[in-house]
């Protein structure tokens, strides 16, 4: 037995919102439709099916891989090209499997394979157990008997010349191979589907999916919270650099690199959350090399890390400390450089200030301090 995998990835998948195509976005890190090619590894030769303007994505992400198949206007002349790519090849068995369904568990794949023994179509699916209702203009109609009914999915397995021959023959338009395989007469057996099978079609499906993938790899939640604190007196100067804006002042801030207290503390936060210790193990004081040196250097080695470590950075919420200057004109700015330097939207980052009423030596204008807090959260 020889097999071959057709997956099916042209169309454009306008029901999972803005953006691209369902099957080029992120999941767990990857394209959903690598994370499908992936499941398929070395069961055999791979062909997946683009639409005619994702040749060129497809080659970057697969190219050498597998073999890539131009789509048509329908999804059965697109399994059909691809059947038609395998005329003359030593194929016995194709599965034809749908690109957005990238968690297909390999018990169903066997199954499907293990039944085309006996049959010349299988096919896995899931026995509808909800009530079922039929409605007109919003309301309930009546009710459907749900006994006998089944939730399809794929892959869809089949002697090849016999679906090849099913595909030519059948007029197109049919909702999956199932239908194609029947109207040619094949029989067609059910084989156990399983949940995690879905295939993505709207948004929140993404999130659903990325939560399978967790459990899979015995992954819980990992939220980390991180703290930073840091100070730096004033100096004679025309300005200060706060959260890597220039504020104009009558004083500078004084330290070994730029001084800006709030970005080391928002960096010191990261390093905290991360059990990797503050700037100062990381960019050593007594190494000259860092004197005068830029705080978002420090910052970006941080997120960056964070990163590496396989967590993204929920928000970030960072507290001024000072009499003067004056936070508030320049808070949001802050907050966008600071968003801009760890590579998160502005809408995670909050810069505010307080005053301590004149207290202490920020309240006595002597330096200034900050605090901030950080979420981590694992990928």
């Amino acid at each position: 037995m020889t097999v071959a995998v057709i997956i099916v990835a042209a169309g454009r998948g306008t029901r999972a919102g803005e953006g691209l195509p369902k099957q080029w976005r992120d999941l767990a890190g990857r394209p959903v439709l690598a994370q499908t090619v992936a499941a398929f590894a070395g069961l055999g030769r791979i062909l997946v099916v683009l639409h005619p303007d994702d040749m060129g994505l497809g080659m970057d992400l697969l190219g050498g891989s597998v073999v890539l198949v131009a789509g048509g206007s329908t999804r059965s002349e697109s399994v059909k090209n691809a059947l038609e790519a395998l005329e003359g090849s030593d194929v016995t068995r194709v599965l034809i499997h749908d690109g957005a369904r990238p968690l297909v568990p390999a018990s169903v794949t066997a199954a499907v394979l293990a039944a085309l023994e006996t049959t010349p179509g299988a096919a896995p699916a899931l026995a509808v157990t909800d009530a079922l209702w039929r409605g007109e203009a919003g309301l309930v109609a009546g009710t459907q008997d749900r006994e006998g009914l089944y939730r399809a999915q794929t892959p869809q397995g089949f002697r090849f010349p016999e679906i090849l021959a099913a595909h030519r023959a059948h007029p197109g338009g049919a909702a999956d191979d199932v239908e194609v395989a029947r109207h040619a007469g094949l029989s067609v057996a059910i084989v156990p589907g399983h949940e995690d099978n879905l295939k993505i079609t709207y948004a929140p499906d993404f999130a659903r999916a990325e939560a399978i993938l967790r459990e899979r790899k015995g992954l819980t939640m990992d939220v980390r919270l991180g703290n930073g604190y840091d100070v730096h007196a004033f100096c004679e100067g025309d300005h200060v650099v706060l959260c890597g804006v220039k504020v104009p002042h009558v004083k500078a801030l004084l330290g070994h690199s730029d001084a800006d207290v709030g970005m080391h503390a928002l960096t010191d936060a990261i390093y905290g959350a991360l059990a990797e210790g503050d700037i100062g193990r990381h960019f050593p004081p007594s190494d000259p090399q860092w004197k005068g040196a830029a705080s978002w250097i420090f910052l970006d080695h941080a997120a960056k890390l964070a990163k590496s470590r396989g967590f993204r950075i929920g928000n970030a919420d960072v507290t001024l400390i000072c009499e003067r200057p004056k936070v508030g004109p320049h808070a949001m700015a802050m907050a966008a450089e600071l968003a801009r330097i760890m590579e998160i939207e502005p809408s995670r980052v909050s810069v505010k200030a307080t005053t301590s009423e004149r207290l202490g030596f920020t309240g006595r204008e002597e330096g200034i301090a900050s605090i901030a807090t950080v979420t981590l959260i694992g990928a």
